[in-house]
């Protein structure tokens, strides 16, 4: 929905204004629609606005509540706005707009910090209470919506992007070992709260911040699923646990179509945005617009997926657009996409989305899709693995399956000033997978990945890009709801039919079979998969940058070897090797770290 940025001092002096300036203007392309600074003793506040719920000047941000002294910047949206205000009212609350981040701002003046209990949706916020000088942070339940920090003595600013906080200055750019770890073992992945950067981190998901005048804060962490049968679902038969989930995903696609202006859906022709699609044609929705992108053909794979998403528009009849990429305008694009990263992602879809977004924006704001149905659902090929695996030897046995390289590896790749002591990412899951609840060692991977991996790569991938052009991408996979419900759904279940099994069974109610049953397709981007043309022509040039010999984070033997056989060398999960090696020196070149 928009960008926020915002800076707490702590030393005495006055926020610097042109510093969150640089922030608001960084982040421009998330809120093209109106802008706006506000500022009070410590504290200053910077928003860009995209305009979809309440487009008057009444939903104008930073909004401050002067009966309640409040002042707050909000991105994302509160999908059951409407009933909390009319539950609000009946409190004896009174609302000058029709805007959800009014909403928000009574909310906190009710319920305090619980009132993010009360939210259905994606969101980040900051408020500022006048009569305290304290502000308080938070982010919804599953990381949709990214808040990135950065502080220094005396000093707090935030942003929705990370390249925000670099626009804003005096930031420490230095490479965290722990995070160039993380990022080569998970496939770019970086667990809240760190980032790539030791100056940069971010406030974990299911969090609120409450930062006191003196600097001091606490968290609260307030949602997470227990990941264990519950005793009123003893009985439940496969049917009814389909039908279970089949109602949740509609209501969750249903609160995803609140807005003041038209919504979309990115339709790959894969089963979850099917789904979706059949679920808005089958709630009366007319004229739909989808949208699917695909790329040139390279070393024989093919680059799109059009019949699947053809068929889906032909059977409910939506408003659909196709974009076929060539493989020219794929290399020009993806320094766009880079620079739309807050953090380096290497999935290939990156600039898929990024090249989506761009032709969507045109015709919508809004867009639903379909990111979350396999973590949340199991529906990647390494679940089966872990099913019936001892608890105490799932930590070895989800590193085998799901790492793209062990620590020994790392030995070999890592110059050694940036090889941690110890295996920390190996460490990171083995402590995860310890806390309490997660009734087998299927329900521990599926937490892990769902509230971890999956927040800080497709969630954070989709975010990232769809705002670079200005476009709120829905994500109703991850309702909260849904995900309670998954996460109880007996493991079996969800391994059934290969994958996604209770979620391929109610898709069979609404969805054609070919559709269905089709095998499990990724979004297609050959000429990065098989680093062929302008693509390896860019990643030669990155490593043989100036800034990437000082830096010196990569063993040059290894980086030699990739660079002779750049198609050859792939990680244990299938990602081309020189691309994670490389995106890593681009994004760094890209936001100008030296």
């Amino acid at each position: 929905m928009c960008g926020l940025s915002g800076e707490i001092r702590f030393d005495g002096r006055r926020p610097d204004l042109e510093a969150v300036g640089r922030m608001s203007d960084r982040l421009a392309p998330r809120g093209p629609d109106g802008e706006g600074v506000w500022t009070r003793n410590a504290v200053a506040l910077g928003h860009r606005r995209l305009k979809i719920i309440d487009l008057s000047e009444l939903g104008a941000q930073p909004m401050t509540d002067p009966h309640h002294g409040i002042t707050g910047v909000f991105n994302g949206c509160v999908y059951n706005y409407r009933q909390l205000r009319e539950e609000l009212r009946g409190l004896g609350h009174r609302f000058e707009s029709t805007s959800d981040t009014e909403v928000v701002l009574k909310a906190y003046q009710q319920w305090g910090t619980a009132c993010v209990r009360h939210f259905h949706g994606m969101f980040a916020f900051a408020l500022v209470e006048h009569r305290t000088g304290r502000v308080v942070l938070g982010r919804d339940r599953l990381g949709i919506k990214p808040l990135y920090l950065a502080r220094t003595p005396g000093r707090l600013r935030f942003a929705s992007s990370l390249p925000a906080l670099l626009a804003a200055g005096d930031v420490d750019t230095s490479l965290d070992p722990y995070a160039v770890h993380q990022y080569l073992s998970w496939h770019a992945t970086v667990a809240a709260p760190r980032t790539v950067l030791n100056g940069v981190r971010k406030l974990p998901p299911a969090t609120v911040r409450v930062i006191e005048p003196d600097g001091t804060h606490r968290d609260e962490r307030y949602w997470q699923p227990s990941y264990t049968r519950r005793p009123g679902d003893d009985g439940m038969s496969a049917d009814e646990w389909r039908d279970a989930v089949l109602d949740a995903l509609r209501t969750a696609v249903r609160r995803r179509m609140v807005a003041d202006v038209p919504v979309g859906v990115l339709l790959s022709g894969g089963l979850d945005s099917s789904l979706i699609v059949g679920l808005l044609a089958d709630e009366g929705q007319r004229d739909l617009m989808t949208f699917s992108v695909g790329f040139e053909s390279v070393g024989g794979e093919a680059g799109d997926e059009f019949h699947y998403s053809d068929l889906i528009a032909r059977e409910f009849g939506t408003d659909h657009r196709q974009l076929m990429v060539p493989s020219d305008r794929l290399s020009m694009a993806l320094d766009g996409a880079v620079a739309a990263m807050s953090e380096p992602m290497i999935s290939h879809d990156v600039a898929a989305f990024y090249l989506l977004s761009e032709l969507v924006s045109k015709d919508v704001k809004v867009v639903q899709s379909g990111q979350g149905a396999d973590e949340v659902f199991a529906g990647y090929h390494w679940y089966p693995d872990l099913a019936g695996v001892p608890r105490a030897e799932e930590p070895e046995r989800y590193a085998a399956t799901y790492f793209d390289r062990s620590h020994a590896d790392l030995a070999r790749i890592l110059q050694p000033h940036m090889l941690p002591g110890h295996d920390v990412s190996g460490r990171f899951v083995t402590e995860h997978m310890a806390t309490p609840g997660a009734e087998t060692a299927l329900d521990a991977a599926l937490r892990l990945d769902t509230h971890v991996m999956l927040v800080d790569d497709p969630v954070k991938r989709v975010d990232n890009m769809t705002m670079a052009w200005g476009l709120e991408a829905r994500v109703p996979f991850l309702d909260h709801e849904l995900v309670e419900l998954a996460a109880a759904c007996p493991p079996e279940l969800k391994l059934a039919d290969g994958g996604k099994g209770v979620l391929k069974s109610a898709g069979r109610k609404l969805l054609p079979a070919e559709v269905v049953d089709r095998p499990k397709g990724y979004f297609p981007v050959p000429a990065i998969k098989h680093m062929a043309g302008p693509i390896l022509d860019r990643v030669q040039q990155a490593l043989a940058a100036p800034e990437a010999k000082r830096r010196g984070l990569f063993q040059e033997s290894y980086v030699a070897e990739l660079l002779a056989a750049p198609d050859d060398h792939r990680t244990k999960r299938g990602a081309n090797a020189l691309w994670q090696v490389a995106l890593l020196e681009i994004w760094l070149q890209t936001h100008g770290i030296k």
